[in-house]
């Protein structure tokens, strides 16, 4: 059991430390990705983002509430993609909660009556951790010189 929670830990631990994903969320038959700066509330088992009520975002969720969040750090080889349950919520409070320097950059205050909260719940998730840029590139010119596959860090496959 130990093993199944320190990997939610690294999930979380590699979704924190990284900040900001791609949301992808379903338009009828296309998806559609976008930069956002993701809060995780680890004892909730949730992210959460603010969003403006007059963007897409929300008539996607709201007809397609399941979403992904791809959260890359390529210069240290770190990646999390998390399959997830979107939900729209007008918690004024929780806008307060979540009011930082990002949000400045789209609203005037947190009062402003257009924020919305984007609530992800995750059910599942995979990560890859590796060494760092560096280091894999001298693991895969040693195992092609080798013959063998090189070992390139951590991946694992965790349910939520």
């Amino acid at each position: 059991m130990a093993h199944i929670e320190d990997e939610h830990e690294k999930v979380w631990d590699l979704a924190e430390k990284i900040g900001f994903c791609m949301l992808t969320t379903q338009s009828g038959t296309d998806l559609r990705a976008r930069p956002m700066a993701a809060y995780a509330e680890r004892l909730e088992n949730a992210f959460y983002f603010l969003t403006d009520v007059a963007s897409h975002k929300d008539e996607e969720i709201a007809r397609y509430p399941n979403v992904c969040l791809a959260f890359a750090d390529s210069k240290g080889q770190k990646y999390v993609s998390i399959s997830a349950t979107a939900e729209v919520q007008n918690d004024r409070e929780k806008i307060r909660d979540l009011w930082a320097t990002p949000a400045k950059a789209w609203w005037d205050s947190p009062e402003d009556p257009s924020i919305r909260v984007l609530k992800i719940t995750p059910s599942a998730a995979e990560y890859w951790d590796s060494p760092g840029t560096v280091i894999s590139y001298i693991k895969m010119a040693a195992a092609a010189v080798s013959s063998s596959k090189p070992d390139m860090g951590d991946n694992a496959k965790v349910q939520m």
